[in-house]
This record gives C-alpha cells, structure tokens and sequence, in this order.
C-alpha cells in the first residue's frame, strides 16, 4: 500500500509539471491534474493541499538551491571574503551556476516564468530583498574582520546583484543555451562578476 501511495504522488507531480509547463500555474486546474495522473480529484488532496502545495512541492529543488547557495555564499556560516581572490573560490562559482540550470532547467521555466498566480509568482523580488539584507550583514562582519574593507555600497547596487543572477538563468532558458555555450557564459558572467567586486571592495 505504500508503494502504492508513493507511485500515486509521484504521477501526480509528473503530471502537474507537465501542465503547468505547457500552461502555467494559473491556467492549469487540478482537474487537468487528475485526469491526466488518472487519481480522482478528491484523491489529490490525500497528498497535497492543494495546487499551489503541488506547484511548491515541484519546484522545490530549485528553490532551496537558490536558498541553499545564498546562506553558503552571504550566510552566518558563509565564505570569507578573501575567498575571492582565489581560483578555487571562482571555479567552485561557476560550477555552481552551471548544475543549477542544466540540472533544473526546466523547474526554473516553472519558478521564473509560469509561476503567476502561486505563492511564488514574487519569488525573485522576496530573494532578492532577503539576499540584499544579507549581503549588508556579511559585509558588517567582513569589515569587522579586515577593517581597510570598503563595504559603503549602495543597497540598490546589491539589490542589482541578485537581479543580474536571475537575469543571466532567464537569458540562458529564453534563449535555449546549450551545454557547451553554458560553460563559457558562465564563466564570463561570474569573472566579471568578481572582478567587479573585487574593486568595489578594494581587496
């Protein structure tokens, strides 16, 4: 019975991905949903809560990544700023670009693009504002820890960051980016990314 149950909800996230791909969160109802899982409707809610549960609980992967490297990179327990000055700390960065969008392309088509009407169609904006105000804390306690630091940077340029991060997965989905052209963008993106702030900084 449980394999069961499991076999039941994983058909249920495969299909609800498959709609709200070629639909969109707003315009695909649990209807379609369990028609197309074949479950019946008052099924589904033996799972989830309800669409928006469902939609969550697909792009999940995607969004604790996004969360996931933020707390490594500007968390309590993050990276040292003077990492950035190392080659490790630039090739550990494009790797980390590179398997967030070849291993969740097409769960960032749902996050960044079909998410209207969800509880995460602002998802880029609320990350943004958290990342933004933590960026300020890390770079109160790197300057604690190397006082010639310059951290007077605007919050709107740090705000700028994460949009430019969100900007580079949009352009790479929209314009169907392959794997080999990935590698190089990124690396481009996030040399020049670094170098920026390695000046800003002054480091």
């Amino acid at each position: 019975m449980q394999k069961l149950k499991n076999d039941i909800r994983r058909e249920l996230l495969k299909s609800a991905e498959e709609l709200f791909l070629r639909k969109g969160f707003q315009k695909t109802s649990m209807r379609e949903i369990a028609e197309t899982a074949q479950v019946g409707l008052g099924n589904i809610y033996n799972y989830f809560g309800g669409k928006d549960d469902l939609f969550c609980s697909i792009v999940y992967p995607v969004t604790h990544a996004f969360e996931r490297m933020l707390e490594k990179h500007h968390g309590h327990y993050g990276a040292d700023v003077m990492e950035i000055l190392s080659e490790v700390y630039l090739r550990e960065a494009v790797d980390e670009y590179i398997v967030l969008v070849r291993r969740y392309r097409e769960l960032m088509i749902l996050l960044l693009f079909r998410a209207q009407g969800s509880s995460l169609a602002n998802f880029q904006e609320s990350f943004t504002d958290r990342s933004t105000e933590l960026v300020k804390e890390w770079f109160s306690e790197m300057k604690y820890r190397y006082p010639v630091l310059n951290v007077t940077v605007s919050d709107f340029f740090i705000h700028l960051h994460s949009v430019w991060m969100f900007t580079l997965f949009e352009e790479i989905i929209m314009h169907k980016i392959g794997d080999q052209e990935i590698e190089q963008i990124v690396a481009e993106y996030v040399k020049f990314e670094i170098t920026g702030w390695r000046d800003v900084l002054k480091i």
